[in-house]
This record gives structure tokens, sequence and C-alpha cells, in this order.
């Protein structure tokens, strides 16, 4: 089997569905055996290069896309030409439900920080889950829910200063058990990778990883990152304010 690659459009030659894990995913689970056949074969799945557009900014929604194996970084370009990241999906998640939903245009842009393996359910597929699965509602009932959660956090860490804040958040929501199941404790992340997710230099990247290290949140290998303390990260912003004010009242009372 021969995979034609480009680098920045994702056209690509459709890639057998036998080569890769489609059915494992949760949401699968509960499929009657007609409806797992008909995501197979009108699902299609596309390698996208590192650096491609996995879908673009204002293009017409056609399809629910899930990265197979890889990670797609989720952002927008203003008209000023300055990018926002949004949020990573490592493999195992899928989005874009909600424009599929509203049957709008695109409002952001995805694209791979490194070689990927997308899927893509048509429309069609996808309300046929919709209007014959109980179980998918309820999974994608949830997958909203989180997905809420997750935006609500970003606002909240754009909002605060502290890198390791913003670090300890993102690196939390690229956990989400509901989001991203086959995330467990290992991640295979790059730290240039992550200066792309959350907007930092990768020196800054650095620092606040070691802050992180020393806090004993995670643990840190060459383009790996092992999550040692998940309700520590979602609370690391928290626990950061709680210090300070301990620290400031402490120093309260010495020049008392």
């Amino acid at each position: 089997m021969s995979i034609s690659m480009t680098k920045r459009s994702p056209q690509f030659p459709t890639i057998s569905l036998e080569s890769v894990s489609l059915l494992a995913m949760e949401w699968t689970e509960q499929l009657t055996p007609e409806l797992k056949r008909r995501v197979l074969a009108e699902t299609r799945v596309r390698k996208v290069l590192a650096e491609a557009f996995v879908c673009r900014k204002g293009e017409p929604v056609t399809a629910w896309i899930g990265v197979l194996t890889g990670l797609v970084k989720l952002a927008s370009t203003m008209p000023n030409g300055r990018s926002v990241s949004f949020t990573g999906v490592p493999a195992g998640g899928w989005f874009g439900e909600g424009s599929l939903l509203k049957n709008e245009s695109r409002r952001y842009e995805a694209i791979a920080l490194r070689d990927s393996v997308i899927a893509y359910m048509p429309r069609s597929t996808f309300m046929l889950l919709l209007d014959s699965s109980v179980a998918f509602n309820r999974f994608l009932l949830n997958q909203l829910n989180e997905r809420l959660g997750q935006f609500i956090g970003m606002v909240e860490r754009d909002r605060a200063l502290d890198p390791e804040a913003r670090l300890a958040t993102e690196l939390a929501a690229l956990f989400n058990p509901q989001l991203y199941p086959g995330n467990k404790s290992d991640l295979a992340i790059s730290q240039e990778e992550l200066a792309h997710l959350v907007g930092l230099s990768r020196q800054r990247v650095n620092r606040a990883l070691k802050s992180l290290v020393q806090a004993g949140l995670i643990q840190v290998d060459y383009k790996e990152l092992r999550i040692l303390d998940l309700e520590g990260l979602r609370h690391f912003e928290q626990r950061c304010a709680t210090t300070s004010i301990r620290g400031n009242l402490e120093k309260g009372r010495e020049r008392s």
C-alpha cells in the first residue's frame, strides 16, 4: 500500500481503514453491527504531515474529525496575522461536533503538530449515529459538556500571567478522560510542540516544565512526559494562589 503525502493540503489519498483502530474508539462500543459497518465503510482516513492543515477556518464543515495517531492543534489566525492557540487534540480525540450540529462554517483551523493519521466521518454518517444510537447521543452530550469546561479553563489559563499555571492547565486538558480516553499517564510530546500549544517560547516552556517537575506533578524524559499527579495539575493555579496568600500573611505577621 502506498501513501502519497503533500505539505500543505489536507487532500490526501485514502488509507485502508484496516490499518487503523477506528473501532477501538469508546463511542463505537455500543453501536449495532450495521452502524459499525457504516462507520467503517463511509469514514475516510488520511495521513497528514506535520505542519499541514487537517481542516481550514472558514470552510464548510462536512465531517466529524478524529485523531487516530499523532497530535493536532486547534487555532485561529486573526485578521492582523496573529495566531491564537485553543487546545491540542491527541490520539483518541474527536472534534467538530458543535459545528456539525449548528451547520456553520468552521471557526478555527486544525494543524498537525507531527505526522498524524486523521479520520473524517461524513456529516451523513454522523447524523445517522445521532438519529439511531442513544449511546452515541450520551457520548456526544458528555463530549460537549467536557469541551465547554475545557474552554472555560482555557479562558482562565490565558488570563493567568503565570506560565507554569498555563502549562499545567494545558497538560491537564490533554489527559481529560472523557475527551481523550486513550491518554492514561504518558504522552509522547516535545517541548516545541508544547510551546505551540500554550503560546510560549520553547525556553519558557522548559523552565515551566522544571517547576512542575520540582512540584512532583510530572516526570519529563526525552520527547515524552509522564503525569504523576493529574489533580495537582488541574488545581495548580489554585495551589499557587493559596501559597502566595499564605506567604503574604506570614510576611504580614513578621512585620507586625
